[in-house]
């Protein structure tokens, strides 16, 4: 899979998939689209509630995610046990090049980066005294997941590229996943996800979205 690098609006990077045209971030921002989005309208809400949290992200991709959620983690002094769901990891030299330790000016952080990345899959290891991340190179459809979790990062490519990934049968799945007052947060807001979203037993609310986006989602069990 080719994957070229891009500069965002805010200075950090995204890729860019040759293959369906996707970048992996918002070309607004990469690190302000998925803090207003992921952390901002799903962290940030569920975080102070428990005193751990279980998250479990839909397309990996970056890391980028999952290092927002360290920063908060540490923050809050607070747990947080990680899947991460990605059947197209990023090869070593293509996670070399991301710099977002680098602008969010936490390069002691790097290391860490580079860990998430390198780190063993299938496997739930503690990589940070307040994160145990375990990656799985499986796609959604599957997905075979035995904990239920609190948090769902939804951040597979758009139902345009990925179609599949936006059905009925797919939120189904997820919120038999969640716990009861569990939430999904996504940055697609389109009518035919929020009804799929609702067919599967979803309450979904519309809130802004980031720079670039007029409108994004939570969705709540």
């Amino acid at each position: 899979m080719d994957r070229i690098p891009l500069i965002t609006g805010d200075g950090s990077l995204t890729l860019v998939d040759t293959r369906t045209q996707q970048t992996y971030h918002s070309v607004h921002g990469a690190i302000a689209e998925s803090e207003h989005v992921f952390i901002g309208e799903g962290l940030h809400r569920l975080l102070p509630l428990h005193n751990e949290l279980v998250i479990l992200e839909a397309g990996w991709g970056t890391g980028l995610n999952t290092l927002l959620t360290v920063i908060t983690a540490e923050q809050q002094c607070k747990h947080i046990h990680y899947t991460a769901v990605e059947p197209y990891p990023l090869t070593g030299s293509e996670t070399e090049k991301l710099n977002y330790c680098a602008i969010l000016q936490r390069n002691d952080l790097q290391p860490l980066f580079l860990l998430m990345h390198a780190c063993k899959w299938e496997t739930a290891i503690p990589v940070h005294r307040f994160l145990t991340l375990h990656k799985m190179k499986t796609t959604l459809q599957k997905l075979q997941y035995s904990r239920q979790c609190h948090l769902i990062y939804f951040d597979a490519f758009a139902p345009s590229a990925q179609p599949g990934l936006w059905t009925k049968d797919i939120f189904t799945k997820l919120c038999d996943m969640l716990l009861p007052g569990g939430m999904l947060v996504t940055y697609s807001s389109k009518g035919e996800v929020r009804r799929n979203m609702e067919a599967a037993g979803f309450t979904v609310i519309k809130k802004p979205g980031p720079a670039g986006k007029r409108e994004m989602v939570t969705a709540y069990k």
